[in-house]
């Protein structure tokens, strides 16, 4: 489903993302790993169009989208989420998913003065669809409450439930694990498992959580100073001897502009062996 190529990325003298290529297989929960400072959301956001890379280039089921800008992406099926959640917190929770469809008639000024009957009709229909989110993802109990009094486990439901209102085929998750307690932990796992079993969403995850990675993810795939060193099933990448040294030997060491400020916030990395 997606294809990266010999890309590349460097801030002034620091090279992010260094010739790095990998493949996230269509139907798959691919994770993404590695020690701080490896690429990772770097690579993220040049994949969700919010970097431009300095070479290599990037296909979506087939086609090219190098460069194309999230907002096209999005149209294409391809959604990234974040690290910290980015919820319209004066909004309620239902209204946060009703406004992800795009193109709604009430968008228009004139289709409210002069197609309110259509206006309405999507409206219900709309709000139908984010209802149907929302027991979906056992946040019924919170329909009407603001966005921004949800817990941070929560707000990573909320997240998770805009991709479901969009004819998403990719979803980025960038560490759903982080801030989150044990018991939503598991709920967000078993919604990602069943939006994948049930939809046929591709993921693909940034995870710390190795326990998280261990459940949800095949294939691994290990990133360490910008490039991917290894790939494949979780027993097999810890018993690696190329990512325990990335790991415990300093591979996480460089500092990462791009990551700095795209969800690699400097959390302790956990080895291959650790969860």
């Amino acid at each position: 489903m997606i294809r990266v190529e010999n890309v590349r990325k460097a801030f002034g003298g620091l090279q992010a993302v260094d010739d790095c290529s990998l493949e996230v297989p269509a139907g798959s929960i691919t994770g993404l790993i590695g020690p701080n400072g490896a690429g990772k959301s770097t690579l993220f956001n040049i994949i969700a169009g919010f970097l431009k890379p300095d070479s290599g280039r990037i296909l979506l089921d087939g086609h090219d989208i190098t460069g194309v800008p999230p907002h096209q992406l999005f149209h294409l099926g391809l959604v990234r989420t974040f690290q910290i959640p980015n919820e319209f917190s004066r909004m309620t929770v239902r209204e946060n998913l009703m406004l992800v469809p795009s193109g709604q008639l009430g968008e228009s000024v004139a289709a409210t003065w002069f197609r309110w009957g259509a206006v309405r009709e999507e409206d219900r229909r709309v709000r139908a669809q984010a209802d149907d989110v929302l027991e979906f993802l056992r946040l019924t109990h919170v329909a009407d409450e603001l966005a921004g009094n949800l817990s941070g486990g929560q707000k990573k439901l909320l997240e998770l439930g805009r991709t479901m209102m969009t004819e998403a085929k990719v979803v980025l998750l960038d560490e759903p694990g982080a801030g989150v307690n044990r018991t939503l932990l598991a709920q967000i796992a078993d919604d990602i498992e069943r939006l994948n079993r049930e939809r046929g969403y591709t993921f693909c995850i940034i995870e710390h959580d190795m326990d998280l990675i261990s459940r949800l993810c095949d294939p691994v795939i290990v990133m360490a100073e910008g490039r991917v060193i290894a790939r494949g099933r979780m027993e097999d990448i810890r018993r690696n001897e190329q990512v325990r040294e990335a790991y415990l030997g300093g591979g996480g060491a460089r500092a990462e502009a791009g990551d700095a400020g795209a969800g690699d916030t400097g959390a302790a990395a956990v080895g291959p062996e650790g969860g």
